[in-house]
């Protein structure tokens, strides 16, 4: 069986993404003991630590004393092989995942709107005031905005 929850890399994936992701991971390890989930990643490893993570939280409020082992195993690869997720969006989802578990985040189902965006001054990176900033806006993945340089 195979499952494709790409997204587009250097990104984070929507919360409900995340939580598609760790339901099929936790049904499928749960249908039979010989059961393993393999994640294949084509990019930035930072994406496959942000499932990795999810799936510890989430495997810890299901998990049964058997599984004690298999997430230690886990926890373990992850802080060995997986480098640490690395993107300020990634590290907040994660916590956002985490307190979506925890019940301390309750998920909005009503649509934000962007109105605008104000930025009060420009950081001057170089001697020469070279820094050109620009917005791009997404919306469900796709950009729908970008402001000229």
């Amino acid at each position: 069986q195979v499952l494709d929850f790409g997204w587009p890399d250097m990104h984070t994936p929507a919360l409900e993404k995340i939580c598609s992701i760790c339901k099929a991971m936790d049904t499928w390890l749960n249908a039979a003991a010989h059961n393993v989930v393999v994640l294949h990643n084509k990019g930035n490893r930072g994406r496959l630590g942000v499932v990795v993570a999810a799936y510890m939280h989430y495997s810890n409020i299901s998990a049964s004393a058997d599984q004690a082992l298999d997430r230690f195993a886990m926890k373990r690869f992850y802080e060995d092989k997986v480098v640490p997720v690395g993107q300020p969006s990634q590290k907040r989802y994660i916590q956002y995942f985490s307190g979506l578990l925890s019940g301390s985040i309750k998920m909005n189902n009503k649509p934000l709107f962007l109105h605008h965006v104000i930025m009060h001054g420009i950081p001057n990176f170089e001697s020469k005031g070279g820094c050109r900033p620009f917005l791009k806006i997404y919306q469900a993945m796709q950009p729908v905005y970008t402001s000229g340089i």
